[in-house]
């Protein structure tokens, strides 16, 4: 790449300088083109997170765009790959109630603002959730689900997928453009 090469400069060093300032040269191209390769992969996870009525983003918050249901996700970000791709297949369900009220209707809700006479519940039984006003007295019952699922837990992602949307969440979380590679998201 006789194009990239600097002349050599005359100094005390000699020739000594130019070899070192073009290492110098190259790690910093060598290091932009790693970073640029990565923008597609995060490009693909984050279509993957905004995109269709069941994606991420219809119950989590992400860069200022998304639905605040779900837990915020910039902690996540600074974990292993593996780490997230456990947090998104987890069907821990610990803050989703299942709610059956005084007339017989039931949905999984995730539990939002509180006073003394009314509750704010997303209604997760809708995509994306829906935020129900309740008053308390239309509540029959509340208690821990035992049946909703987180929905990544249901819906199959490809490695591929789950890699892109994990880089993803990692560039939304961190600014850091690294990339994931699928095997690391099995």
């Amino acid at each position: 790449m006789a194009w990239m090469e600097k002349p050599p400069q005359a100094g005390a060093s000699g020739g000594m300088m130019a070899g070192t300032e073009r290492k110098a040269d190259m790690f910093w191209i060598v290091l932009m083109l790693a970073q640029a390769s990565v923008t597609p992969q995060i490009d693909r996870g984050e279509a993957l997170f905004f995109g269709t009525a069941n994606g991420c983003s219809s119950c989590h918050l992400l860069k200022g765009r998304g639905t605040a249901v779900g837990p915020d996700l910039r902690g996540i970000g600074r974990l292993s790959a593996a780490a997230i791709v456990m947090a998104v297949h987890s069907t821990a369900a610990q803050y989703v109630q299942d709610v059956r009220l005084k007339s017989k209707e039931t949905f999984p809700a995730m539990p939002g603002a509180k006073d003394d006479k009314t509750i704010q519940l997303y209604d997760l039984s809708k995509t994306p959730p829906e935020l129900r006003k309740m008053d308390l007295a239309e509540i029959d019952a509340m208690t821990n689900t035992a049946t909703w699922k987180h929905p990544p837990g249901v819906a199959k992602h490809t490695a591929q997928q789950l890699a892109d949307i994990v880089a993803y969440i990692r560039y939304a979380a961190t600014g850091a453009r690294q990339p994931v590679d699928p095997a690391d998201a099995q």
